[in-house]
């Protein structure tokens, strides 16, 4: 005569009468790893093979599992490539090319943000980024550096593309040479434009979650809010319009401009941001190479810590233990 129970909400038929040993060892459980509780009654271990299952009896089954939901990681993707680190580094400032190919090294980078310059005519002999760091290995990031209107930075973005076919770019149109800060309605209508011409745009911009909204509106593949001012080394100045750019925007939001060492870094990446951009803070260090290894660490740590989920702030202390029963 079949028998049917609940188990874990889930109707199942059985041949007949069997034993809750009989029944998890027929579903491959071992007995000692798990608990069972029969009509909300926990049923002793040492009676599993005394508690016969009858018609309609409803059992819960548990197991140890590790604390809380661990969050989902989503992929590093920019422009629907996967990139396995979230550090992206500069080629400037670098006292040599085989130094900066070493920090690079250390850094786990791979993709490095690249100038575009006119040729040395007068020595063509001389050494070029080419020949330290592989384009065929490394992602080069064609970016308009030192560019203050929207036409030279389309200007200097169609000879990059025309250079090495690059049309995944970054994109930076400055408001003036002593801050450094974005002209954002430059800035807006270049990304307007070079959308249109078939450029995949990661645009550098102000800490404005407006504005940033609107560069993700207009298509910008990842946006590039500022921690500071370039070259500045003074970290995350305004963590709350980072972190509201993060929560609204449906792309990768990556800090540019302002880290000045790995805790920076982290912070940043505790935001929620999905990775950091950094040139001076590696280049400029006294050991750029042990600097630009810290660095990939903090980017790592700061993800973890981000998705682990930190604990909420009190006012007051909080003691790890309880204070009752104390000798």
């Amino acid at each position: 005569m079949s028998v049917t129970v609940t188990i874990n909400g889930e109707a199942r038929h059985l041949g007949g009468p069997v034993s809750v040993s009989a029944l998890l060892i027929g579903m491959g459980l071992d007995p000692a790893k798990i608990a069972v509780e029969r009509n909300h009654e926990v049923v002793p271990r040492s009676l599993y093979g005394d508690t016969t299952l009858a018609q309609g009896d409803k059992l819960e089954i548990v197991q140890f599992i590790g604390g809380g939901n661990e969050p989902a990681e989503k992929p590093f993707t920019i422009a629907g490539r996967t990139f396995r680190s979230r550090l992206i580094i500069g080629t400037g400032k670098y006292k040599t090319y085989a130094l900066n190919a070493a920090a690079l090294e250390a850094s786990g980078a791979e993709i490095v943000t690249v100038a575009v310059r006119r040729v040395n005519l007068t020595d063509p002999t001389q050494e070029k980024l080419v020949d330290f760091i592989d384009p065929k290995k490394v992602t080069y990031l064609p970016n308009t550096a030192g560019c203050f209107t929207a036409e030279d930075a389309i200007r200097t973005l169609r000879l990059a593309r025309e250079a090495g076919g690059w049309t995944l770019v970054k994109l930076e149109v400055l408001g003036d040479k002593k801050t450094l800060y974005p002209n954002m309605i430059e800035t807006l209508r270049a990304t307007e434009l070079l959308l249109k011409e078939g450029f995949q745009v990661m645009v550098y911009c102000s800490d404005d979650p407006l504005m940033a909204k609107r560069l993700e509106e207009l298509g910008a593949c990842a946006i590039m809010p500022l921690a500071a001012p370039i070259g500045s080394g003074l970290g995350v100045q305004n963590p709350v319009g980072i972190r509201m750019i993060v929560e609204e925007a449906k792309v990768p939001v990556i800090v540019d401009a302002g880290v000045g060492t790995a805790s920076d870094a982290a912070v940043a990446m505790e935001l929620g941001c999905d990775g950091v951009l950094m040139n001076t803070a590696i280049a400029e260090a006294k050991d750029p190479v042990m600097m630009a290894r810290a660095m990939r660490h903090a980017v790592e740590a700061g993800r973890l810590a981000y998705l682990a989920g930190r604990m909420a702030k009190k006012r007051y202390a909080d003691p790890s233990s309880p204070l009752a029963g104390l000798i």
